[in-house]
């Protein structure tokens, strides 16, 4: 199976569930997806996106989310639908916001980005926002461009064979 990370206006499709990120050489978790969406008939049971999370305010206070719940404590708001899970600071900003498109959305985006989506039929198409820390690494992503501390990323759509990591140098595949 292939996902499909919408980060900025970037799309990385790798056939992992996992996006990591690199820790003075290990390898950390950011992000698990365990389940997905899918959109049943009436009575078939009901599905969802179900995360874990694993990242740091901007205080570097630990913030973890398994299974969609908050394990850590603090002062966060967690709001999640079907297809949806945001990690809200008090003020009402975004930490970290997981969202699952819909076919129809995935679709209309960039040529660029559809044309890959095709090509690969990922099971799954994740966006991701927010600002926050994985460890050390500072990650902004905003509509336009994904930050990895001060590096920007924009306008890049790349396959993988392996799972995401992002490391100070860049996104590796």
């Amino acid at each position: 199976m292939k996902y499909a990370y919408i980060i900025g206006s970037n799309a990385f499709v790798v056939p992992s569930n996992v996006i990591s990120y690199n820790n003075e050489g290990e390898e950390k978790e950011f992000l698990r997806i365990n389940s997905v969406y899918h959109h049943l008939p009436p009575h078939a049971g009901e599905t969802f996106l179900n995360c874990d999370i694993y990242v740091r305010d901007m205080d570097a206070e630990p913030v973890i989310i398994l299974a969609n719940q908050l394990v850590t404590a603090g002062p966060y708001n967690i709001q999640t639908e079907n297809d949806s899970i945001m990690v809200l600071r008090q003020d009402g900003s975004t930490l970290v916001h997981i969202h699952q498109l819909e076919e129809s959305a995935a679709m209309s985006l960039e040529h660029n980005i559809t044309a890959e989506l095709e090509v690969n039929m990922p099971v799954a198409v994740i966006r991701i926002f927010g600002d926050f820390m994985l460890d050390g690494l500072h990650v902004m992503a905003e509509n336009e461009k994904l930050y990895l501390n001060k590096n920007g990323l924009a306008n890049s759509v790349l396959p993988g064979k392996h799972h995401l990591l992002f490391t100070e140098e860049g996104v590796v595949l």
